[in-house]
């Protein structure tokens, strides 16, 4: 099946001809416009952050733990950004400087709420390649003028990190040309793909605006993952690439896509990330393995699930099965660095609107979401359109509307002050629940808080003085006494610092000690409601003192919810009650040991209710 083939060939320049005419009468230094497809210097220069940026939310180098990403001080990031392509196609530059200067550019994203650049590229800029299309009159563009292609993204990446912005680079094709199954052609071999990777990541190496390198865009068919072929496995290629990378720079993120086949299952080209749990990219440096997927809408190629019946209501299932497992078993990071659509029909407009439920809301998940970076900022994107409308400056405030939920400034991180001056505390938390004791721990779970901006993690308080911070909906408090009762309140707390009101207080008693063959466990839920379907992950937790050989975890619904499928669990149901127990892998757990299995339901009634408080017993 050749999925995306539609993309790669109709994602042209469109639409800007009068913008690209009127630049063309203002100054003699901006040549035609380019023709070229949209996705994408002196190699001794380097370019280092302003304090004032080091000092932001988000700041210095980042890493990964489990699924999420942490910044320099471990607060941890949400990536919500933009990509804005040019420097792959035969412009060798950011498309849109034709028309505007590039700070006003980066300024307007930064006020959109975006707070990451990906930046495609080729390897044809390593060449010394010039740039095209820069307006350079009255004084547009002034600081651009003789650069070649690095210079100019030495200017963009520094002017990025100067205002609170990250760059990531995406090595997106191996010349201008067009792009490339595998990571290498016969005029570009995996030789010079490694070369170029180590001396862009040593190019930026002190300067942390940078946080890491996309090693390729869409490897697809032959493109393997696992199969062992060293000509065509993608998983032993990222490897290598990757290890290039960290020889250069050990502190950058190694973002690695996807194919588009994994036994006989064919995705979106890059998007295929099924093989990654069982053949993980392995690298010398710990926590720095991002992996990437990319999804598309029907203006961008008709698919099977779009024509479902039950679609949009499939779609989580579908993501779940193709990279979303990753981040739902937390495994790694999951950043999804291309989605987008004109939103011309209703089946774009759906499958957006669930795939933004899908990616976790800043206002209930905080960081603790999938990373993401919509494609694209330029309009001149024949499949999908962008951001900006075709005069490149007015914003299609429809489709960035979409994204609202989903965005992140300051990064989501709770540090770096008031940057907008926002006051406005999140609500109380509600709902503050005991879901499970044992001798020496308390389980609590609440319901989420919302903000204007984003909620970004909740304070859990015992006895009236604070013992953690989390940013899920759910907690165990060890290391406890038996058979004492402990009175928990918990806060909310956003990216600017604010700090809700204390929730209603809880009391629980611990259990009688049992000379440390305690079984018990804890559940939590988390839902992604889209309306008319939702999915539910659950997380089992060992609270005891001894290993869990085995758990069962219940809760209601409302038989107006009906339940379509279920993963890592057997998941049956009795009237309202739902009853899930584990599988033969996933049974035992260590003390504190957790795993998650997850449930996909539809709605028969608008008015059905998905919230529950679950209920975990465990077998020792």
């Amino acid at each position: 099946m050749r999925l995306q083939l539609h993309r790669r060939l109709s994602r042209r320049l469109a639409g800007c001809a009068a913008a690209l005419a009127a630049a063309l009468v203002a100054t003699l230094s901006a040549p035609a416009a380019p023709t070229a497809h949209a996705a994408t210097t002196d190699p001794t220069t380097t370019v280092t952050t302003t304090a004032t940026a080091a000092a932001a939310a988000g700041a210095g180098y980042w890493h990964t733990s489990g699924r999420q990403i942490l910044d320099e001080a471990g607060n941890p990031v949400r990536i919500a950004g933009i990509n804005w392509f040019g420097f792959e196609t035969g412009n060798y530059v950011v498309h849109g400087l034709w028309s505007r200067d590039y700070k006003s550019m980066i300024d307007q994203m930064k006020s959109l709420g975006y707070n990451t650049i990906r930046l495609p590229y080729s390897d044809d800029i390593f060449k010394g390649t010039t740039p095209a299309s820069i307006n350079t009159a009255s004084g547009m563009n002034a600081d651009l003028v003789g650069l070649n292609s690095l210079g100019v993204m030495d200017k963009l990446v520094a002017y990025a990190g100067n205002v609170g912005m990250k760059v990531i680079l995406d090595r997106h094709r191996p010349d201008s040309g067009g792009q490339s199954a595998l990571w290498y052609t016969s005029a570009v071999p995996e030789s010079t793909w490694l070369a170029n990777l180590k001396s862009i990541a040593a190019r930026y190496a002190n300067n942390s605006a940078v946080i890491g390198i996309d090693l390729h865009n869409e490897p697809h068919d032959p493109a393997c993952w696992g199969c062992g072929d060293l000509a065509t496995d993608w998983r032993l290629a990222a490897q290598r690439g990757g290890e290039a990378v960290l020889s250069a720079n050990p502190k950058l993120l190694v973002f690695v896509e996807g194919v588009q086949s994994f036994n006989g299952s064919s995705y979106w080209w890059g998007g295929n990330l099924q093989g990654a749990g069982q053949y993980p990219v392995q690298l010398s440096v710990p926590n720095r393995v991002v992996y990437s997927a990319h999804d598309y809408a029907t203006s961008v190629a008709q698919q099977t699930w779009f024509s479902d019946p039950s679609f949009p209501s499939n779609m989580p299932g579908v993501w779940d099965k193709n990279w979303g497992y990753l981040f739902n078993q937390n495994i790694a990071p999951v950043w999804v660095g291309e989605f987008g659509t004109t939103l011309q029909s209703t089946v774009d407009q759906a499958w957006l609107k669930a795939l933004v439920q899908y990616l976790r809301p800043t206002a209930t998940s905080g960081a603790d979401s999938f990373q993401w970076t919509f494609w694209s900022w330029n309009p001149n994107s024949g499949d999908t359109g962008g951001i900006l409308n075709d005069d490149w400056t007015t914003v299609n405030t429809v489709k960035d509307g979409y994204l609202a939920s989903v965005k992140a400034p300051g990064f989501g991180s709770s540090t770096g002050g008031n940057p907008g001056g926002d006051a406005q505390a999140p609500s109380v938390p509600g709902g503050l629940t005991v879901t499970g004791t044992t001798a020496s721990s308390v389980s609590l779970s609440w319901t989420a808080s919302t903000d204007n901006t984003a909620v970004t993690g909740y304070d859990v308080y015992r006895n009236g003085a604070k013992v953690a911070s989390t940013a899920s909906t759910s907690y165990t408090d060890s290391g406890l006494s038996a058979a004492t009762a402990y009175s928990y309140t918990v806060r909310a707390k956003d990216a600017a610092g604010n700090v809700s009101a204390a929730s209603a207080a809880v009391t629980a008693t611990t259990a009688t000690g049992g000379g440390g063959t305690n079984a018990g466990c804890a559940a939590a839920i988390s839902l992604n409601d889209w309306g008319s379907g939702l999915t539910a992950t659950v997380t089992v937790t060992n609270t005891g003192s001894a290993p869990v050989k085995g758990w069962q975890v219940s809760w209601t619904w409302p038989t107006s919810l009906q339940i379509s499928s279920s993963w890592s669990a057997n998941v049956t149901r009795s009237g309202q009650t739902v009853t899930a127990t584990n599988l033969s892998y996933n049974g035992v757990l260590a003390p504190a040991a957790s795993t998650s299995f997850g449930v996909q339901a539809t709605r028969t009634d608008a008015s059905a209710a998905a919230t529950a408080t679950a209920v975990c017993t465990a077998t020792s």
